[in-house]
């Protein structure tokens, strides 16, 4: 397809822009590490929830979320809907933690709440383990993505593609460390929210479609458009509601969605000015991740089913598409070589803008594990502030160029999604406990890495896999995800009992510091008097149900009312409210002022 003069300026205007933010906030960025990586812990709460909202708005959401519908329909999407649990549990019991610890990275964790050289193993394996490894992974999916929609909407092959807009993001990225991240997020996510809503306003409306009402009323759409499953689909029921609902929330590590908070989620809690901040970025960012943006995606989605109803649709439309590119995901950058002359660029912009926001965090917060997690811990323990800020723009550069490469190798977003899910499937248990059990180790973190690991690796193999799961074999495809997490949680329990606890003199430094509170520390606190606000996690759970109530209602009735449906969206509307009062209620026994 042709682009037109008016639409590369746009792009090329919103590259410039961008890169003026990174070469303005250059030079205080590298002051120092801190600087570098937490911007000296200055940040606003909606600041850093925009930064968190444009984070996960990346290049292959869209092509994931059309992935899912165009297979499993807008029900399909409970497979990440479901970590709003995840989302809220961190909102209100655990961001004032994790800004009370005032560690540098969620990885620091452990040598506070650890102790000797199984700590210092577990926080340098974890910083490459997540920093390096899964860092690549998550960042070559959303390659992947860019890749597919240089080939469909510029011709671009892989490598231009990855060379100009990876260039780029380096290179403010390198420059501006974290406040260049925030800053510039908090560009790419107007832009980003723009060009979807603009392009599924258009899309729908395209004389192919004519329209909602024409859309959800289609033959190939009609069956597609229920936001929960199909109940008398037993199969279904379970993999796409019950399984995710009743054990995936709190048993996975996802990027992004820990339980009990991590990753680039907890380097903006970190980065936060205090408590207050840290719980407002995080609700505000469960508001607007699950709430507000979805629905674009999902309209696009079903359009694509119109006009593009199966791969071999898309392939004769796009033959210059490579064929290991090829999938269903692949449907939502086809839809959008439908856009008129400007809209096409903006939201051509609105898709780098996407990839830039989240690249750049999963660089600026990987960096930040190689370097105060690994390199200044294992390596140079006297390290100047100036080395460490070089060493984390060199492992910018060098986490880049492996995602790149990573990506050249995939195929799809879905599929990346479900090997990360499972990768880390029975581990979420010890990210919610630690913080509220003594008797968890290092070892019981270290077993469960492994094992579930080693399980999933295992599980996957087509020998194992077809012998265990499937029609005839002895267990159905969906409990392959639960007995990863039975194993792993299993194995971590009896080497959490096997084992020796953490020596006393840490729980307690650990305790004052960061007050948790609960029965889970009596036998450790005994008679020591160290002041407390009180217990709030019972408080805290009631909050995050209403706000679940709230924010799962908003999600709905948006649905409903984009459906036609003013009755039932208008009843979803009330109850969203009446949560919302009640939430207001409950967030004063939380026992810390908001705003």
């Amino acid at each position: 397809m042709e682009i037109a003069n008016l639409d590369w300026i746009i792009i090329i205007s919103f590259l410039l822009i961008t890169l003026l933010i990174g070469l303005i906030v250059s030079k205080k960025s590298g002051e120092s590490s801190s600087q570098f990586f937490l911007s000296g812990r200055n940040m606003p709460w909606w600041l850093l929830g925009l930064s968190m909202v444009a984070t996960t708005f990346s290049t292959d959401t869209p092509n994931l979320v059309t992935d899912i519908v165009r297979n499993n329909g807008v029900a399909g999407n409970w497979v990440w809907w479901v970590f709003l649990l995840t989302g809220l549990l961190t909102v209100f019991v655990y961001a004032k933690l994790w800004r009370k610890s005032n560690v540098n990275t969620d990885i620091e964790f452990y040598e506070l709440r650890y102790s000797g050289k199984p700590a210092k193993f577990l926080r340098g394996f974890r910083a490459l383990y997540l920093g390096v490894i899964f860092n690549v992974l998550a960042m070559g999916g959303i390659s992947l993505a860019a890749i597919k929609i240089g080939q469909v909407m510029l011709g671009l092959t892989a490598f231009e593609t990855i060379g100009i807009a990876g260039l780029i993001t380096v290179i403010f990225s390198t420059m501006g460390g974290f406040k260049g991240v925030v800053y510039t997020d908090f560009l790419l996510f107007f832009v980003a929210m723009v060009g979807s809503v603009g392009a599924a306003y258009y899309l729908v409306n395209i004389p192919e479609i004519g329209g909602v009402q024409a859309l959800i009323t289609h033959p190939n759409v009609m069956g597609k458009i229920s936001m929960l499953p199909d109940f008398s689909n037993t199969e279904q029921l379970i993999m796409l509601l019950i399984i995710p609902l009743a054990v995936q929330w709190w048993s996975a590590w996802y990027p992004g969605a820990e339980p009990g908070g991590g990753g680039y989620i907890a380097q903006r809690m970190l980065a936060a000015k205090d408590e207050n901040h840290a719980i407002g970025a995080t609700f505000f960012f469960n508001i607007m991740h699950y709430a507000l943006r979805p629905w674009p995606w999902i309209l696009v989605a079903l359009a694509s089913l119109v006009v593009f109803p199966d791969i071999a649709s898309i392939s004769y439309a796009f033959p210059a598409v490579s064929e290991d590119k090829l999938g269903h995901d692949l449907a939502y950058s086809a839809m959008l070589t439908k856009l008129p002359t400007g809209l096409l660029g903006l939201v051509l912009a609105s898709l780098i803008a996407a990839y830039m926001s989240t690249i750049s965090t999963h660089l600026n917060w990987g960096a930040s594990y190689v370097v105060n997690d690994f390199y200044l811990q294992q390596i140079n323990p006297n390290a100047s502030e100036k080395q460490l800020v070089n060493v984390g723009r060199f492992a910018t550069v060098l986490l880049f160029l492996a995602s790149a490469a990573l990506a050249l190798l995939l195929t799809n977003a879905l599929q990346l999604f479900d090997f990360i899910l499972m990768f880390g499937a029975g581990t979420g248990l010890i990210f919610i406990l630690r913080w509220f059990w003594w008797r968890i180790n290092a070892w019981s973190e270290v077993s469960a890495i492994f094992v579930s690991g080693i399980v999933s690796i295992l599980f996957n193999i087509d020998v194992i896999s077809s012998a265990l799961f499937g029609d005839s074999a002895l267990m159905p495809d969906y409990m392959k995800f639960p007995i990863v997490v039975f194993i792993t949680t299993v194995v971590w329990l009896l080497v959490t009992f096997s084992t020796p606890a953490e020596d006393k003199e840490i729980l307690l430094n650990f305790y004052k510091k960061t007050t948790p509170g609960g029965p889970g520390w009596k036998t450790i606190i005994g008679n020591e008097q160290i002041e407390t606000e009180g217990w709030s996690v019972p408080a805290g759970i009631l909050a995050m149900l209403l706000a679940l109530a709230m924010i799962y209602s908003l999600l709905f009735a948006t649905g409903y009312f984009i459906y036609g449906n003013l009755q039932l969206g208008g009843i979803l509307t009330i109850v969203a409210l009446i949560s919302a009062y009640l939430l207001s209620k409950v967030w004063k026994k939380i026992k810390v002022k908001i705003f």
